[in-house]
């Protein structure tokens, strides 16, 4: 299952307020495999949560055997038992979806919604309807003009989730097509405004 996935966002948060702090440092990542192995003793690489947290670079999907133990730390018998108690919550849709920022019902074709994520990343995209969007403005960022992507939100202090990232340049210093892409997955976006 990718990492992006919103089952695998409630896990991360549900572990969060599990040990009653946020993931976001290495000596965190160090705690949580510290902790799980207290609780479980099952070993778990801090170096694997990072991946999971998004706090370094790796494969886009987890194993079901970590989503297992992170299900467990959480008191589920597995994955899959974690994932069906999801759908009894009331809690998560809004909490997935409070914050400040732009909604696409708050949009219309053609307007501009720009928005910064640390260290430096700025982009532009315009709202082409049905919650697609197309950049026309990218700094220092891994996105370019032309790309385009589906997404419903821009949350201030949440990261920023993209779905069917296609690009049409055939240059392309990484060739995508029809993937998900998250942006500011550590600290969130820092800005949102419509322009």
């Amino acid at each position: 299952m990718t990492k992006y996935s919103p089952e695998i966002a409630t896990l991360r948060m549900d572990i969060e307020h599990e040990v009653k702090r946020k993931i976001r440092t290495p000596y965190d990542f160090e705690f949580l495999a510290g902790v799980i192995w207290e609780r479980l003793h099952e070993n778990i690489s801090p170096t694997t949560l990072k991946r999971l947290w998004g706090y370094i670079d790796g494969a886009d999907t987890t194993r079901r055997t970590t989503l297992c133990l992170l299900s467990q730390f959480l008191g589920f018998a597995d994955w899959e038992a974690y994932v069906a108690s999801l759908a009894m919550r009331t809690d998560i849709e809004s909490v997935a979806f409070e914050g400040e920022g732009i909604h696409i019902n708050d949009l219309k074709p053609g307007d501009r919604v720009e928005v910064t994520w640390l260290p430096n990343r700025r982009c532009v995209f315009r709202y082409m309807g049905e919650a697609h969007f197309t950049v026309i403005e990218a700094e220092n960022a891994k996105l370019h003009v032309g790309d385009s992507f589906d997404t419903t939100c821009f949350l201030i202090g949440k990261p920023m989730y993209l779905d069917n990232l296609q690009s049409p340049i055939t240059n392309h210093p990484s060739p995508i097509s029809n993937v998900s892409y998250v942006a500011g997955s550590k600290n969130g976006l820092n800005s949102v405004k419509k322009l």
